[in-house]
């Protein structure tokens, strides 16, 4: 197909965030991204790209420029999906596996719901969800005591779900010790992996080799010195593909974690539902067996809608489950032909995106 069939557009969004999101003591209060069509032919691709506040090595501004950047060589046939840029790689290799119909159309809309410490709103969720009950709940933000408590408090309220637990290197080895301290032993079993407890790579591998507490690599896994291994009490890799690379980069971690033994979980970044459609899809394609982390959609305020000919209507792929996840992303990828203007009718809340070039 000749290069003058192809048409790029890149166009930007930004949602409101609920209150109390909160990245390193930062609070969020907008998430604001590209979204990228590619047309060649009758085929058409898009992608997100959202480099994550606080997490991310680029920012906004350095992603937008180097997507319009490619989006003017790929028009003219000269463009690859390889930025060393995380986000950029990500979103663009997205779009050109849509476009090329090489990234599969099922999605995983299982999900590991976020847990406040409430074992009856998260029994709730769990009852409604079919097949593994997990759920993910954020530690070290507050006193270990503290911490230890709300995970017995759940886990011996509920007697049939796991628990990721997420430190985001927090504690110092003296602190995650005293967390394993706090907790009932009889509980560790069910706590499915406890993500970077440590400050540093090291003090985790402690860690991991004293209380029976499976640990996962996650900020380890974004480091340029990190190499996928079996070791002892490492259980899994948490992929984050908006702050890693392209679908091929997430593809060979994928496949290194397996051969490993470990588990390969695909999580989110704070994407908008685009984004969350075709990480679900990643997640179905290359991790069947494992229910990524994708529970972020409820921390927005509004999603970016649909737009045609005065028509908006809103993508709910995690909300109603009617909706397929390819359908739902069909929907919200158009949703950037539009004013960045507010739309919506007070019920289900979106924000149209507007175009770069």
């Amino acid at each position: 197909m000749r290069a003058l069939d192809r048409n790029a557009v890149v166009y930007r969004y930004c949602l409101p965030m609920e209150a109390g999101v909160v990245l390193r003591n930062q609070r969020l209060k907008t998430r604001d991204g590209l979204l990228v069509r590619l047309q060649q032919g009758e085929r058409q691709g898009w992608g997100e790209i959202a480099p994550l506040p606080e997490f991310s090595q680029e920012t906004l501004a350095q992603a937008t420029q180097a997507a319009l950047a490619w989006q003017k060589s790929w028009q003219v046939g000269k463009a690859r999906a390889d930025s060393p840029l995380p986000s950029v790689a990500f979103g663009l290799s997205c779009a050109l596996a849509e476009c090329e119909q090489r990234l599969p159309l099922q999605a995983d809309c299982r999900k590991a719901p976020l847990c406040s410490g409430d074992p009856d709103k998260l029994f709730q969720v769990l009852s409604a969800s079919p097949g593994e009950k997990l759920a993910k709940l954020k530690v070290g933000l507050y006193e270990v005591v503290r911490d230890g408590m709300i995970v017995n408090l759940l886990l011996e309220a509920l007697p049939d779900p796991h628990l990721r637990l997420d430190a985001n290197r927090s504690w110092t080895r003296a602190k995650a010790d005293g967390f394993a301290k706090y907790l009932n032993p009889a509980w560790r079993k069910r706590i499915a992996f406890l993500e970077e407890p440590c400050k540093t790579r090291d003090e985790s591998r402690d860690f991991a080799m004293a209380p029976d507490i499976a640990i996962a690599w996650d900020e380890s896994v974004r480091e340029a010195d990190f190499v996928v291994r079996a070791e002892p009490g490492v259980a899994a890799i948490i992929i984050k593909p908006m702050l890693i690379g392209s679908v091929d980069r997430c593809r060979a971690l994928v496949e290194q974690a397996h051969a490993a033994g470990l588990a390969a979980v695909i999580s989110s970044s704070l994407e908008s539902s685009l984004g969350l459609t075709q990480l679900a899809r990643i997640a179905c394609w290359l991790t069947p067996a494992t229910v990524p982390g994708l529970d972020t959609l409820g921390l927005m305020q509004a999603q970016v809608l649909y737009c045609a000919r005065g028509r908006t209507a809103s993508c709910r792929c995690w909300a109603n489950r009617r909706w397929s996840a390819y359908g739902a992303a069909k929907r919200l990828a158009v949703a950037a032909v539009g004013a960045a203007s507010a739309v919506g009718d007070g019920t289900d809340r979106g924000t149209a995106a507007s175009e770069l070039a």
